[in-house]
């Protein structure tokens, strides 16, 4: 039994690493659902704790990955109107079935919220360029948390192989 709730929760840490390079998959919260999985094996202590902080660090990660493109708009001179069209490209991205929407939203939401306010296309291109950093920037740091999070599953494995196998 113990062996299918780890083949589960090693699914769920792979798709959460690829969830992170891919921005059509939630990397993190894929990632968090593989370390709950392996928790709720029979032979494995329930750890309250370690579950709880790797949640709130696995929502605080989330947030901030709809967060930070539009950051990254403001930080290149956008405006709050591109702030806007990133977060509206970001999410509209999303749900667009279209292969690589998600990359491409947040930047035509930046340039057609800075056309709308007014700007000259220079300026909006660069708020868009912003964007794109910033878009970077956040899948960067779900990697990482991605594969922090893969680790630490991987030494928990370790810890408790004599009651898995």
């Amino acid at each position: 039994m113990d062996i299918i709730f780890f083949s589960i929760a090693a699914f769920f840490m792979l798709l959460g690493i690829l969830g992170s390079i891919l921005p059509v998959l939630p990397g993190v919260p894929f990632s968090w659902l593989g370390l709950l999985i392996f928790y709720l094996a029979p032979s494995v202590p329930f750890n309250y704790w370690f579950l709880g902080i790797s949640l709130a660090v696995a929502i605080l990660i989330y947030v901030l990955e709809l967060v930070i493109p539009a950051i990254g708009t403001k930080r290149f001179g956008g405006t709050k109107a591109g702030m806007i069209g990133t977060t509206i490209g970001l999410i509209a991205g999303i749900f667009t079935p279209i292969p690589f929407a998600i990359l491409i939203g947040p930047i035509v939401g930046a340039f057609i919220g800075e056309m709308i306010n007014k700007s000259d296309s220079k300026s909006a291109l660069k708020a868009a360029f912003g964007s794109f950093i910033g878009f970077l920037a956040s899948s960067f740091m779900e990697f990482m948390v991605s594969l922090i999070f893969l680790i630490l599953f991987l030494m928990k494995c370790w810890n408790y192989k004599e009651l898995i196998f």
